[in-house]
């Protein structure tokens, strides 16, 4: 299916870009015209994703990380986070609540959280060349709006 819109950030892997990243997605999302629920969804889903990649794929220097964004027709918004970062050796095990490569203040719940606000959550990863993280969503159609 060919996008209708689509942008593309690159931006050193800094904790202060988890925010820049989280707000450029919701803006890009509007053009959809979601619900307020919907964009919130949207944000926690893109800092989970940019959360990993700045705190998993670069753990002892900055690297950097790729936020792409695309609008689809039928209201289709799809988010892909990727990195050129140490990569994910066991993706399954990843996706597991409660697994974390990090230290104890994470909470190993990055995955889980994206899948449970997005429609799907696909993750391609190669140890020592990086992940990439793709979500979509689908917003509904509001009374009145066109589409």
């Amino acid at each position: 299916m060919k996008y209708i819109n689509q942008v593309s950030l690159v931006f050193p892997s800094r904790s202060a870009n988890e925010g820049f990243a989280r707000s450029a997605a919701a803006s890009f999302a509007a053009q959809l015209d979601p619900t307020l629920d919907e964009l919130g969804d949207v944000k926690t889903a893109v800092s989970e994703a940019v959360t990993n990649a700045i705190v998993h794929a670069y753990p002892d220097a900055l690297g950097k990380v790729e936020l792409k964004l695309r609008l689809y027709p039928e209201h289709e918004f799809e988010v892909v986070v990727r990195d050129w970062g140490v990569g994910i050796e066991n993706i399954d095990q990843a996706r597991a609540p409660l697994f974390t490569t990090g230290s104890e203040e994470r909470a190993g719940m990055g995955f889980t959280i994206m899948e449970s606000f997005m429609d799907t959550v696909k993750v391609r990863s190669r140890p020592g060349k990086g992940t990439t993280v793709t979500m979509r969503k689908r917003f509904a159609l509001r009374v009145g709006a066109k589409g």
